[in-house]
């Protein structure tokens, strides 16, 4: 079989191997790197109801990553999924009620980030040596709480590389903002930016399109990467535990052999669902892709309308890795929708650049999406639902994803199995969750409140929390947006 290949979504590039893909992050043009073709999974998916994470991780990925050796993505694989997550089986799927939970949140950071971000240095390294590169590599990353962690952990004291993150100041989590700025590693630099993500999101893509701070860059022995999910290598390895979770959901007798199920994702930036998308071109038996959003509703109104309009106000939310008006991995979607031409997708961007919105005409084709929303107010109710009726403790971003399935089964009456990506544990947001349960808790601190989870909850407080209690402070760096390039330049030593 021929070799899938990547391309830039706006063009420019064609024809470029996996490893390049991965290390440059984002292309040339600043359009995102996609597979010239989706592979189809070459085994019965039955056959993965016995099969490790780790197994299926390397079906998955085998046919994405051509340019790797079968010892090589191997070897990346087992590093990733070690014991560095506080289960065995890596991702737990749990039934509760008629909801299937896929719990993407055991790692070391405790959100589904470290799905991907567990790989991606690993896939990045061996990506260096297969190009040759002695340059060391700058990790320049924008979060909106979780990514940040999770790329600041899995790259900390990485040879060869170094991580920058930028974070919005007001923006995050109190337990998301502590988890960063006490990150060891002499690798790694932490930035708070006075801004929102969408501000700091579009502040490192007009670093890694700047063509003479690039060249400046080089010049001076560094080049840049992105541990966002503009990174294939990010983007990827979130395709697998759909898979897994499917393989579970078979094992548990919960459906039957190629029965369709219907995914929840809660999500931002699109990548997560993204990689559902993927998953189910590949042959995954899935009817509905579910995308719930909060009240930053921007892909709600798009799959309803057909219209992005990012032109409206930025509401900070509880679920904050979800506070985004310009979701970047549609653009990969948008590459589809315009029937694989990088002219009228770079045309797309650039009203949403000039304009604040563009409009897509041909929506009926992906009728696979379906778009809601949840408020606050229907946020803390379904934390609070859950674990009244099933003592199940779940995260606002959960909430929001199990909000938004309850209006699909009410509007459409489909009663599919649901699988529902469970993107970070409840300990990243004790107030939030603990308020919703009981309003008594709405005046304790987020940090007092983690033993009064642990009782509600009856699940042990995760490494990843105990490990911050008693951390210092490491990073204070902060920083006006439009000041981020020269930031960059003076944590590299570089006279601009």
């Amino acid at each position: 079989m021929e070799r899938i290949r990547y391309m830039s979504t706006r063009g420019a590039e064609t024809q470029i191997e996996a490893s390049y893909a991965i290390l440059r992050g984002i292309a040339k043009d600043g359009g995102l790197y996609v597979p010239d073709r989706i592979p189809a999974i070459d085994m019965d998916i039955n056959d993965m109801v016995n099969m490790s994470y780790q197994e299926i991780a390397y079906q998955v990925m085998k046919d994405y990553l051509s340019d790797f050796t079968e010892n090589e993505l191997k070897n990346c694989i087992r590093k990733a999924y070690d014991d560095k997550f506080d289960t065995q089986c890596i991702v737990p799927v749990v039934k509760k009620g008629d909801v299937t939970y896929l719990e993407l949140f055991h790692g070391s950071t405790i959100a589904f980030k470290d799905m991907a971000l567990s790989i991606l240095p690993h896939l990045m390294t061996t990506s260096m040596k297969k190009q040759g590169i002695d340059q060391e590599v700058v990790i320049l990353t924008a979060t909106s709480g979780d990514t940040g962690k999770a790329a600041l952990a899995g790259f900390a004291d990485v040879e060869g590389t170094r991580i920058i993150v930028f974070y919005p100041k007001d923006g995050v989590s109190p337990i998301q903002e502590k988890q960063m700025v006490t990150q060891k590693g002499d690798n790694t630099y932490v930035v708070s930016i006075d801004g929102n993500f969408d501000d700091a999101q579009s502040g490192v893509k007009d670093i890694f399109t700047n063509i003479e701070f690039r060249k400046t860059l080089g010049e001076n022995g560094f080049r840049f990467s992105s541990a966002n999910s503009i990174n294939i290598g990010r983007l990827l390895p979130q395709v697998v535990y759909y898979f897994y979770g499917y393989a579970q959901m078979l094992k548990q007798e919960e459906i039957k052999a190629g029965e369709a199920i219907n995914i929840v994702v809660p999500t931002g930036n699109f990548g997560n669902i993204l990689a559902a998308y993927y998953a189910k071109k590949m042959g995954l038996p899935v009817n509905r892709l579910i995308c719930a959003s909060n009240d930053n509703k921007v892909l709600y109104d798009f799959f309803r309308t057909g219209i992005y309009n990012r032109k409206r106000d930025f509401k900070l939310t509880i679920s904050p890795s979800m506070d985004i008006l310009i979701s970047s991995n549609l653009e990969r979607l948008l590459y589809e929708m315009t029937e694989f031409s990088g002219a009228q997708t770079e045309e797309l961007m650039s009203q949403l650049n000039k304009h604040g919105e563009y409009a897509i005409k041909n929506m009926n084709e992906f009728s696979c999406f379906y778009g809601n929303y949840a408020t606050e107010e229907e946020t803390y109710a379904a934390i609070k639902e859950v674990y009244d009726e099933r003592g199940y403790v779940i995260d606002p971003h959960t909430a929001v994803g199990y909000c938004v399935y309850k209006k699909f089964r009410e509007e459409t009456a489909d009663e599919r199995k649901v699988l529902l990506a469970s993107t970070a544990s409840p300990y990243k947001f004790t107030k939030s969750v603990m308020k919703a349960i009981d309003p008594k808790y709405n005046e304790i601190d987020d940090l007092a409140l983690i033993d009064e989870l642990k009782a509600t909850s009856g699940v042990p407080v995760p490494n990843a929390i105990k490990e911050i209690l008693e951390e210092e402070s490491r990073h204070q760096r902060d920083c006006e947006t439009e000041n981020m390039q020269n930031v960059v330049a003076s944590i590299l030593n570089i006279e601009l």
